[in-house]
């Protein structure tokens, strides 16, 4: 159970987290938070005497998602002020003096947010999921039939459908209204086409981008200096909006087993995936999830392969890791490192060359660095 200082120390963490991945703003909204809880605030008392892990359960980014929430549907015209691109007093004391206001004037927004785990479906993660999907095609030479748990709004399994400039080249739709441009470290992932020829999703509380209100929920967890995010969001749910993913409500160990369990096409890699995801999962649904994984790739084939793919945090205090197990083939490749929402990317070209050098090669040999959708997703 959660004392008062675990909340705190929750909050500085999230606080240095936010200034390490250039967020100087959220971190000085998440110290003023913590002052302000010091000082008693009766505003913060049930963020102050939260039941569970602070840190595992987000709690910050929750508050943080409240207040942005009520900045962006301009129901706190004060706090807005002192948000970027207010004219307020830029002063840690007059944003945390607006912050108990708006939390004090609109409680139930607050109560709102932290009923459950922020949904940020980070969009800039496709740049970095991309390079695996590049190495699974190349290895298999197969189309990928993809199963993404965690899919929140399934805006990540639309990945081939976004714009990739990785260094000096250019990869993916070129016609996409969605440019991703990460800071790319290292040699390119293998040049291959990618054909997708079937894609489904699940989440335990799958947003709808239909309905506005969600979409602006999407938005109100992005960190508030960060206009660029907001912009792929943007971008990404325009993209959603002509070719629509659906997300199952399910629960992702009852899913996958019984997408496992299901007779598996020939000559198609079958590709599950997941990003910043594992950390919200208690440990025996991780414990269920892995084991269902790994038992059905006992059984895999070079003509019916099994890829498990996943960019998920190692620690709090290094970046993410991009991990790829293949069946039949190597365990637990580690084939990059990236900034949490895929701004920078650190590619591990020697451990794809190794695996390349494995390939089974059944089916097409790749020729281009370019990604061709092969089908509708259903």
């Amino acid at each position: 159970m959660a004392t008062f200082e675990t909340v705190c120390d929750a909050f500085t963490r999230q606080a240095t987290y936010c200034d390490e991945h250039g967020s100087p703003f959220t971190a000085r909204l998440l110290r003023g938070l913590i002052q302000a809880m010091r000082e008693g605030d009766p505003s913060l008392q049930a963020v102050a005497t939260w039941q569970g892990d602070p840190m595992n359960d987000a709690l910050p980014l929750r508050v943080a998602g409240a207040l942005h929430a009520l900045v962006l549907d301009g129901s706190a015209p004060e706090l807005a002020r002192h948000y970027p691109g207010g004219n307020g007093e830029a002063t840690e004391l007059a944003l945390q003096r607006a912050v108990v206001e708006a939390l004090r004037l609109h409680a139930p927004v607050l109560t709102q947010y932290l009923a459950s785990p922020p949904q940020t479906n980070e969009v800039g993660r496709s740049a970095v999921l991309l390079g695996g999907f590049m190495t699974i095609a190349a290895h298999t030479g197969l189309p990928l039939r993809l199963f993404e748990l965690g899919a929140s709004a399934g805006l990540n399994t639309n990945w081939d459908r976004y714009h990739y400039r990785l260094g000096d080249s250019l990869v993916g739709d070129a016609s996409s209204t969605l440019v991703l441009a990460p800071v790319w470290h290292g040699e390119l992932p293998p040049a291959t086409s990618l054909n997708v020829a079937a894609r489904d999703a699940c989440d335990r509380s799958p947003i709808d981008i239909s309905d506005e209100a969600q979409r602006q929920r999407l938005r109100a967890y992005v960190w508030a200096d960060q206009s660029s995010r907001l912009k792929q969001l943007d971008a990404a749910i325009g993209v959603a909006a002509q070719h629509a993913v659906r997300v199952e409500q399910a629960d992702a160990s009852a899913w996958i087993e019984h997408v496992l369990a299901a007779p598996w096409p020939v000559g198609v890699a079958t590709v599950i995936y997941h990003t910043i995801f594992w950390t919200y999962l208690p440990p025996d649904v991780q414990a269920r999830i892995e084991s269902a994984i790994r038992m059905a790739g006992q059984a895999a084939t070079a003509v019916t392969p099994l890829a498990w793919l996943r960019f998920e945090m190692a620690d709090f205090r290094s970046h993410p890791r991009l991990l790829l197990s293949l069946w039949p083939g190597p365990q637990d490749l580690h084939l990059a490192d990236a900034q949490a929402h895929g701004a920078e990317i650190f590619w591990h070209a020697a451990a794809a060359d190794e695996l390349l050098r494995t390939a089974p090669r059944h089916g097409q040999a790749a020729t281009s660095l370019t990604i061709r959708r092969f089908g509708d997703p259903r």
